[in-house]
C-alpha cells in the first residue's frame, strides 16, 4: 500500500513519534481545555445568577426562572451546533491553518464579554450574556473539526487514536481547571467580603460583589485560548490537504519536511495523476450517491452515536447539581449564602472530574490503539447503560442517608465509562473515516448532532427532571445509552489503518496510476 502513496503521506504514516507530535497535542488541545471550561462553568454560576437577579425580597433565596435557566445553559450548545457546521465545511475549502486562528480570537473575545454582560434590569443582563454565550459556542464550534482534522492528519498510524483523544482529553482538565478556579475566586471572596448576617439569615447576607464571582469565572476561560493564538498560527497546513485538496505537493513535502525533520521528495508526477481525478467519479462531494453508497451508513453511525451519547452525558453535566442536592451531598440553599453555595457546588464538580472524568479520557489515551475504537465505544456504552439503571431503578434507596457516598461512586462511574468510551471515540472517529476533501466537514456534521443532543440534555432534561424527577430522568438517559451501544455497530474500525485506506482515497490513487499508465500502453501489475 505505501508505495502507492504520496512519498509526504507515507512518510507521516510511518514516523516515529517526535516532539512536534506532543507539540501539536498541546497546541490543538488548549482550544479543548479552554471549550471545556467555557461549555461546563457555567454550570457552576447558574445558581448564583438565580441569587443574585432574582431575589424577591422573600426568605427563599432567588433561582433563575426554567426558561431563564434553560437559555443560559442551552445557548452557547446552539452556537457550537451552528460554529462545527459552518467551520467544518469553511476548513475543508479554505484550509485547516486558516480557519483555525479565526475560531481561537472569537473564544477570547466572547469568554471576557460573557464576563462583562450589562444591562439595565436582570433580563438585559441575562440577555446581554445570551448573546455572548451563543458566539462564544460559535467559536468553540469551529474548534472541533479542526483539531481533530488537524491531529489526524498530523499523526501517524500506529498512535493516532492516541493523539487525537489526547486532545480530547485535554476536555478533563478543562472541567477541572472549572470547578478549580471557582473554588479559588469563591474562597477568595469570602475571605475579603465576610458576609456578618450569615449566621442570622443566610439568604439576606449575600454581599454585592458577589456579582463579580461569576463574571470572574467566565472571563477566566480566554486566558489559556489566549496563550496558545501565537503558536497556532506558526503551525503549518497539514500536508494531507495540501497534497490531497490542494494539490500542490511541493508545498507539503517542504511543509512536511521541516517538521519531521527529513527529506520528503515533491512528487509533482503523481500529484498531475491526482488531479485526473477532477474529471472522474473520485472526485465525489457530500451530496452525491458515490458518498452515499461509500460513506454514508459511516456518517450515520458517527452522528448518531455522538447525539445519544451528549444526551446523556450534557444532562448529567447540567443538573448535576441538583443531583446532588437531592442525595443531601449540598445543604439547601437557605442554609448558605450565594458564595458559599458557588464553593460547595464546585468543590463537588471538581471531586467528580478529579476521580472519574480525567482518569477516563487517559484510559482511552493508553488503550485506544491497543483494543480499538470499536471495542472502547461499545464497552463505554454498555457500562453507562448499567450503572444508569443502577442509579434509576433503586434511586429512594440512594437518597436515604448514609447512602450517598455509594450513589456519588456509581454516578461517578458513569462519567469515568463515557470518557473511556464514546465521548472520547465519537471525536476521533469522524477524524479518520472519511476523505481529505470531506474530513472535516464530516467531523462537523457529526459533532454538530452531539450538540444537537446536548441542546435536548440543557433545554428538555432541564424541564424534565423538574416535571417527572431525578429518577424517571436517568432511567431515559439509561435508554439512550443502551441505543447508542446500538448504533456503535455502524462505525468502522479504524486501528492501524492509515487515512487513505479508511476514506478509499488510497483505492483512488492506485485507480488514478492504473488509468493513467493503461492510456500510456504500459503494464501495470497487482502486488
Amino acid at each position: 500500500m505505501a508505495q502507492d502513496q504520496l512519498q509526504v503521506l507515507n512518510a507521516l504514516d510511518i514516523a516515529k513519534t517526535q516532539w512536534y507530535h506532543f507539540t501539536a497535542i498541546v497546541i490543538a488541545g488548549m482550544g479543548f481545555f479552554t471549550d471545556a471550561y467555557d461549555l461546563f462553568c457555567i454550570s457552576l454560576v447558574t445558581k448564583l445568577l438565580g441569587r443574585v437577579y432574582y431575589y424577591d425580597g422573600t426568605d427563599k433565596p432567588g433561582s433563575l426562572p426554567s426558561n431563564v435557566s434553560a437559555a443560559i445553559n442551552g445557548v452557547a450548545f446552539c452556537g457550537t451546533l451552528a460554529g462545527q457546521l459552518f467551520f467544518g465545511w469553511l476548513g475543508d475549502k479554505m484550509g485547516r491553518k486558516r480557519v483555525y486562528g479565526m475560531t481561537l480570537m472569537l473564544m477570547v473575545i466572547c469568554s471576557i464579554a460573557s464576563g462583562l454582560s450589562f444591562g439595565k434590569d436582570p433580563k438585559a443582563v441575562m440577555a446581554t450574556l445570551c448573546f455572548f454565550r451563543f458566539w462564544l459556542g460559535f467559536g468553540i464550534g469551529g474548534d472541533y473539526p479542526l483539531s481533530a482534522t488537524i491531529m489526524s492528519e498530523y499523526a501517524n498510524k500506529k498512535t493516532r487514536g492516541a493523539f487525537i483523544a489526547a486532545v480530547f482529553a485535554m476536555q478533563g482538565f478543562g472541567i477541572l481547571a472549572g470547578g478549580m478556579v471557582a473554588i479559588i475566586v469563591s474562597s477568595a471572596f469570602k475571605a475579603i467580603y465576610p458576609a456578618p448576617a450569615f449566621e442570622v439569615n443566610p439568604v439576606l447576607s449575600t454581599v454585592p460583589q458577589a456579582d463579580y464571582v461569576w463574571r470572574i469565572i467566565l472571563m477566566f476561560g480566554a486566558v489559556p485560548a489566549l496563550l496558545t493564538y501565537y503558536w497556532r498560527m506558526k503551525m503549518p497546513e497539514t500536508a494531507r490537504y495540501t497534497a490531497l485538496v490542494a494539490k500542490n505537493a511541493k508545498q507539503a513535502a517542504a511543509d512536511m519536511s521541516k517538521v519531521l525533520q527529513v527529506e520528503i521528495e515533491a512528487e509533482k508526477e503523481k500529484v498531475q495523476q491526482l488531479e485526473t481525478e477532477k474529471g472522474n467519479n473520485n472526485d465525489f462531494g457530500l451530496f452525491t450517491t458515490q458518498f452515499l453508497r461509500r460513506h454514508g451508513l459511516h456518517l450515520v453511525g458517527t452522528a448518531t452515536t455522538w447525539f445519544l451519547l451528549d444526551v446523556a452525558y450534557y444532562s448529567q453535566n447540567l443538573f448535576q447539581k441538583d443531583i446532588f442536592s437531592a442525595i443531601g451531598w449540598i445543604a439547601e440553599a437557605k442554609t448558605m449564602n450565594a458564595i458559599e453555595e458557588v464553593y460547595k457546588i464546585a468543590r463537588a464538580q471538581t471531586l467528580i472530574a478529579l476521580c472519574s472524568t480525567v482518569p477516563g479520557y487517559w484510559f482511552t489515551v493508553s488503550l485506544i490503539d491497543r483494543i480499538g475504537r470499536f471495542t472502547i465505544q461499545l464497552m463505554g456504552f454498555f457500562f453507562m447503560t448499567v450503572f444508569m439503571f443502577a442509579l434509576a431503578l433503586p434511586y429512594h434507596h440512594w437518597t436515604m442517608k448514609g447512602n450517598q457516598i455509594g450513589f456519588v461512586v456509581m454516578y461517578s462511574l458513569t462519567f469515568f465509562f463515557a470518557n473511556f468510551g464514546p465521548n472520547a471515540t465519537t471525536f476521533v472517529v469522524p477524524a479518520e473515516i472519511f476523505p481529505a476533501r470531506l474530513r472535516s466537514t464530516c467531523h462537523g456534521i457529526s459533532a454538530a448532532a452531539g450538540k444537537a443532543g446536548a441542546m435536548v440534555g440543557a433545554f428538555g432534561f432541564l424541564y424534565a427532571q423538574k416535571g417527572i424527577g431525578v429518577k424517571n430522568t436517568l432511567i431515559i438517559l439509561g435508554v439512550f445509552n443502551f441505543l447508542g451501544m446500538m448504533f456503535t455497530f455502524l462505525v468502522p474500525e479504524s486501528k492501524g489503518k492509515s487515512l487513505e485506506e479508511m476514506s478509499g482515497e488510497a483505492v483512488e490513487e492506485r485507480t488514478a496510476t492504473r488509468e493513467s499508465a493503461m492510456e500510456s500502453g504500459i503494464e501495470v501489475r497487482t502486488m
